[in-house]
C-alpha cells in the first residue's frame, strides 16, 4: 500500500454519542463486514468483550481496518467514559487524524470538549461528525453554533458552506492562495479543493458532517473527507522526541512506538505498535531503544476487533499487534539499532479513587496477584499496591465504574472473587505530654518463672522525628543484655498502637530504672515488660491521632468555583490559593485524606463531569479531638467484640 493512500483516525467523543455504531457503519459501507451489528444486540466488531456487550458501551479501544476507493483506513474506536481515559491518551499517539462524534440532540458535551482539547494538544487534524440528526427536536443551526462557540470558529459544514466563506478559510492556510484571494477576491474550484485539504491537515479548517448511524446518512461524505482531505502518515506533525529524529517514509530506518498492551485470552499479551518510519518484518528482530535490548519477534497482526490477520511486513503508518514480546513494555520505543529514536512516553493521569480488595477464598488469594498484574499491564491508569501501614491491598483507578469493571474482569477472566471496601486511613498515634510508668511482667507456673520489670519516661517529639530510645540505666538495675529486649518490646507496642490500632510515632522513651531476677528474667520477659510499659505510658501521656493531609488541586470551569470552594471547606479543607490554567480555574487546598475517598464521584456530580483533580501527600497533623474520640471508640468496640468471640 502506497504511504500516500494510508489514513489512520481515532473516533472520540462523549459516551453514548455513537462512535462504535459509526465504526460499524463504515466497516459495512466499505465491505469489510457483510452484516451490520448493533450495540444493543451486542454484535458489533468493536465492542467484543463480555463486559462491553453487557454494559452496551465501549470500555477499551478497539482497532479496525477497511479500504475505501483505494485508501487504507485504520480506525481506533475509543471509549467515551472518563473512567477509561487512559486508552484515549495511549491511542491518540498512534493516529494521524481524529473524528469528534457529537450527539445532535445533546450538542457539545464535556466528553467532546475534552477530546477536542486532547486532539489539539497532539496537533491532530479533526473532522466533526454530528450524529443522530434524524432524532426529534434537532436544530442543526443550534448545533453548529454550539460547535463554533465551544470548539472552534473554524468549524464549517463543507457541503453547505458558501463559496466565499470556504475560499476565505482556505486562503488563510496558504500564503499564495491568500495573496490571490486578496487580489482577485475569489479562488477557483480546484484551488479551493486543493487548499481545503491543506487547511484541514494544518488544523486551519474543521469540516462538519451531518449524519445518522440509524439511516446511514453522512457515512459516504465522512469517508470521502477522510480519503481526500485528511492526513496521511507523511503529513504527521513533528513528533516530540527524547532522542533522535525520523523521516516519515518506508525507506527510512525503522522507528516505532509501543502505545498499549492487550491481553488476549488465547495469544497472551499483544503489544500494539505504531510504525512511524521504515518497516518491521515478521520473524525478525528489532532494537528496543528504551530497554537497550534486542527483541525477537514472530508474527505481526492487523486487528479487526478481536480477529487477528497475520501480515509479513508492517510499514510506515501501520498500527499493528505483535504477540508475546518478553522485554518490551507499553511506552517503549523500537528502532534500528544504528539509528536509535526515543519517543516521549504516554503520561497517564493519577488515580482518582481507591478501594481495598479482599479475596473471597484462600484460592482467590493465591491467584489475585498474577491476575491484577495482567490488568495493570493492559491498563496503565489502574494501580495496585499493598499499604505497608494498614496491610491492605488497594486498587486505584479513574472512577467507581473503572474499579467495578476491573473487579468484574477479575471474576470473569481469571475466576478471582473479591470484595471491595473503603480503604483505611493510615492514621498514626502519638502523645501530647510526659508520663512515667512501670511495666512489670511476672509469671510463675511451676518450674522456671518469667520476670521483667522496667520503668520508662515518655516525651512527645516534634512531628516527623519518629522514635528515640534512651538508655539511662545505672548501677546494673537491668543487665545490659536485656536492654535491647526492652527496646524491642517498646517498638512492638508502638507498631500495634495503644488506643486505635495504628502505629505510634514521634515519641522519646527513656528507660531509667527496673529490676531483674537472677533465674527467672529472660529476653522474652523484658520484651513483654517493655510492651506493657509503653502501652500504659501512651494512655497516661495524652494520646492523640495524626492523619495524612493532602495537597489537592481541583480544575474546574469558573461557574463551579463557589460550589467547589464550599465543598472543600466542608471536607475540612484549607484554601491555599487559586489560579487560571487554560480555560479552567485551579483551586488549591490542603485536605485530610479521610475526607477525599468519595471525591472523584462527588466532583463529577457537582461539575457535570467537567472537573478533575490531582492529589498528593503533604504532611501529618493532629486529628480534631471530637473526630479522634469517635475513631478510638469504634476501634475499642471492635476489639472488645473480637475478644468476646
Amino acid at each position: 500500500m502506497n504511504i500516500h493512500d494510508k489514513r489512520s483516525v481515532i473516533f472520540l467523543g462523549h459516551a453514548q454519542s455513537g462512535k462504535t455504531s459509526l465504526a460499524e457503519n463504515i466497516l459495512f459501507k466499505c465491505g469489510a463486514i457483510s452484516r451490520k451489528g448493533t450495540v444493543l444486540e451486542g454484535n458489533t466488531v468493536s465492542d467484543y468483550n463480555s463486559d462491553e456487550i453487557e454494559r452496551k458501551s465501549s470500555i477499551n479501544a478497539s482497532f479496525l481496518n477497511c479500504s475505501y476507493q483505494g485508501a487504507q483506513i485504520q480506525i481506533v474506536d475509543a471509549p467515551g467514559y472518563a473512567d477509561f481515559y487512559g486508552d484515549v491518551l495511549a491511542c491518540i499517539r498512534a493516529v494521524d487524524n481524529a473524528v469528534i462524534v457529537i450527539d445532535a440532540v445533546s450538542g457539545v458535551e464535556v466528553g467532546a470538549e475534552r477530546a477536542w482539547a486532547l486532539a489539539e494538544e497532539n496537533n491532530l487534524p479533526r473532522i466533526i461528525f454530528v450524529n443522530k440528526i434524524d432524532k426529534e427536536n434537532v436544530d442543526l443551526n443550534k448545533v453548529v453554533k454550539d460547535i463554533k462557540d465551544t470548539l472552534s470558529s473554524k468549524a464549517v459544514v463543507i457541503s453547505t458552506a458558501k463559496e466565499d466563506e470556504l475560499a476565505e478559510l482556505v486562503a488563510e492556510s496558504d500564503d499564495q492562495l491568500l495573496e490571490k484571494y486578496l487580489n482577485d477576491g475569489k479562488l477557483s474550484g480546484e484551488e479551493v479543493s486543493q487548499g481545503l485539504g491543506k487547511a484541514i491537515r494544518l488544523s486551519k479548517v474543521f469540516p462538519i458532517v451531518f449524519g445518522s448511524n440509524q439511516s446511514g446518512t453522512g457515512i459516504e461524505e465522512l469517508l470521502k473527507i477522510i480519503k481526500d482531505y485528511s492526513a496521511s502518515p507523511i503529513y504527521r506533525p513533528a513528533l516530540e522526541m527524547q532522542e533522535g529524529q525520523i523521516s516519515f517514509s518506508e525507506t527510512s530506518p525503522l522507528a516505532g512506538f509501543v502505545f498499549k498492551n492487550i491481553i488476549d485470552p488465547y495469544v497472551g499479551q499483544l503489544s500494539m505498535v505504531r510504525i512511524f518510519s521504515g518497516k518491521l518484518s515478521a520473524n525478525t528482530s528489532f532494537y528496543n531503544v528504551t530497554q537497550k535490548a534486542s527483541e525477537r519477534i514472530g508474527q505481526i497482526y492487523f486487528l479487526q476487533g478481536k480477529e487477528q490477520r497475520g501480515v509479513d511486513v508492517a510499514a510506515c503508518g501501520d498500527i499493528v499487534a505483535v504477540p508475546k514480546l518478553k522485554q518490551t513494555q507499553a511506552s517503549d520505543s523500537i528502532a534500528d539499532q544504528a539509528h536509535p529514536v526515543i519517543f516521549k512516553p504516554v503520561v497517564y493521569p493519577e488515580a482518582m479513587i481507591s478501594a481495598s480488595v479482599k479475596p473471597h477464598t484462600r484460592q482467590d488469594e493465591e491467584k489475585i496477584s498474577q491476575a491484577l498484574a495482567k490488568l495493570v499491564a493492559e491498563d496503565h491508569t489502574f494501580r495496585v499496591k499493598v499499604d505497608q501501614e494498614t496491610k491492605e491491598m488497594l486498587i486505584s483507578g479513574l472512577g467507581d465504574l473503572h474499579l467495578n469493571v476491573m473487579v468484574n474482569r477479575l471474576k470473569k477472566r481469571f475466576n478471582v472473587g473479591v470484595d471491595l471496601g473503603t480503604p483505611k486511613v493510615p492514621y498514626k498515634e502519638t502523645i501530647t505530654k510526659t508520663a512515667k510508668v512501670q511495666g512489670k511482667f511476672k509469671r510463675q507456673s511451676g518450674g522456671r518463672g518469667q520476670y521483667g520489670d522496667v520503668w520508662i519516661e515518655v516525651h512527645p517529639l516534634e512531628h516527623g522525628k519518629g522514635f528515640e530510645f534512651v538508655d539511662k540505666i545505672v548501677g546494673g538495675a537491668i543487665p545490659k543484655n536485656f536492654i535491647p529486649s526492652v527496646e524491642k518490646g517498646v517498638r512492638h507496642a508502638m507498631a500495634e498502637g495503644a488506643v486505635s490500632g495504628n502505629p505510634m510515632v514521634d515519641i522519646q522513651v527513656i528507660l531509667y530504672d527496673g529490676s531483674f531476677h537472677e533465674v527467672d528474667s529472660s529476653d522474652n520477659a523484658f520484651q513483654r515488660a517493655g510492651s506493657m510499659a509503653l502501652r500504659k505510658a501512651a494512655l497516661a501521656a495524652g494520646p492523640a491521632l495524626l492523619e495524612p493531609i493532602m495537597d489537592v488541586e481541583v480544575f474546574i470551569p469558573e461557574e463551579f468555583l463557589g460550589q467547589i470552594s464550599g465543598d472543600l471547606n466542608q471536607r475540612r479543607g484549607r484554601p491555599m490559593g487559586m489560579e487560571v490554567k487554560g480555560k479552567s480555574q485551579a483551586v488549591k487546598a490542603i485536605v485530610p485524606l479521610a475526607e477525599m475517598f468519595t471525591y472523584a464521584n462527588d466532583l463529577r456530580s457537582m461539575t457535570q463531569g467537567k472537573g478533575s483533580y490531582i492529589m498528593k501527600f503533604n504532611h501529618y497533623e493532629q486529628v480534631p479531638v471530637k473526630i479522634a474520640n469517635t475513631i478510638i471508640a469504634q476501634y475499642q468496640a471492635t476489639r472488645k467484640h473480637e475478644e468476646e468471640e
